[in-house]
């Protein structure tokens, strides 16, 4: 029987039309003006924070300085910005050690320990966190003046030492972790203590990065607290507060290469952070998402 031979089809690979390519043009193109549009005004406060006050005053907006000066940086260095600087630190750390601690303990009791109102219990915790922070100024202030932590550091760190999404993060991420494996340290007669630190607490890892710079960060940009704490003592001023009084600090004529220079020193710790951890601001995120 005879065959027929059929001829050899070349097979192309065509590319991406015309169409595709322009789209993806534009969106590269906007996605480039977008982070244009954001980087911007980092940029020029980086820069203007180098210029001195008539060049300012000359043209605001210039995008390179004629002539470098620090004189922003020694005058924010005369208005005690180390200190500043120091208890910025000094509370975040605190507190971001703090929220370490309680709410990885919190978190784990509401996951795994079943007690009588727990779920209400969560809730309560969950509910603190929608109430508006500006809603509980004045109460907060009269608890404070009672007991006795007006313009003290117990004022500024003790508050704060666990937070609502600390515990909410936490929480949900245990979850996530399978409950046979405190059973097979259960059998081999570990406690709840030894089963909390030495088999859930390795495997929360992730969460604990992304709650100590999520807590980090939240504490070294508060402003809200530190306001309602210090009242008359200016050596316990954190950045952001000194920042906000700066005005007082150096005249009524605003020094604007001083106001952006310590704009810059508040900013840069938490920008290199960023940098270097961002992916963990990602997992963080997704988290908080889990499901209990």
């Amino acid at each position: 029987m005879a065959t027929t031979a059929v001829p050899n089809r070349e097979i192309r690979q065509e590319g991406p039309d015309m169409g595709t390519q322009i789209r993806k043009f534009l969106s590269y193109a906007l996605l480039f003006l977008l982070a244009l549009a954001f980087l911007y005004p980092f940029y020029l406060s980086i820069v203007t924070s180098f210029r001195t006050l008539p060049a300012i005053a000359a043209n605001p907006v210039a995008i390179w300085p004629e002539t470098w000066s620090t004189d922003g940086y020694l005058r924010m260095r005369n208005l005690n910005v180390d200190r500043w600087l120091l208890n910025s630190a000094l509370v975040a750390v605190t507190v971001t050690v703090g929220n370490i601690i309680f709410a990885s303990m919190a978190g784990y009791a509401l996951s795994r320990i079943a007690f009588p109102g727990s779920n209400a219990l969560f809730l309560a915790i969950l509910g603190t966190m929608m109430i508006p922070g500006i809603v509980l100024l004045i109460p907060r202030f009269i608890i404070y003046r009672m007991l006795g932590m007006i313009d003290t550091y117990w004022g500024l760190i003790l508050p704060m030492l666990v937070l609502p999404f600390g515990i909410f993060l936490m929480k949900q991420f245990f979850e996530a972790i399978p409950g046979e494996l405190e059973e097979a340290a259960r059998i081999d007669g570990a406690n709840r203590f030894q089963m909390f630190f030495r088999v859930v607490m390795p495997l929360a890892r992730p969460a604990l990065i992304a709650l100590t710079i999520f807590t980090f960060q939240g504490n070294w940009n508060e402003f809200m607290n530190p306001l309602i704490v210090i009242s008359t003592r200016q050596d316990l001023y954190t950045l952001p507060l000194g920042l906000a009084f700066l005005r007082g600090g150096i005249g009524e004529n605003l020094q604007w290469n001083a106001i952006l220079a310590g704009s810059m020193i508040t900013t840069l710790p938490m920008a290199l952070i960023f940098l270097f951890f961002q992916r963990y601001f990602i997992e963080g995120i997704s988290y908080s998402g889990l499901k209990g």
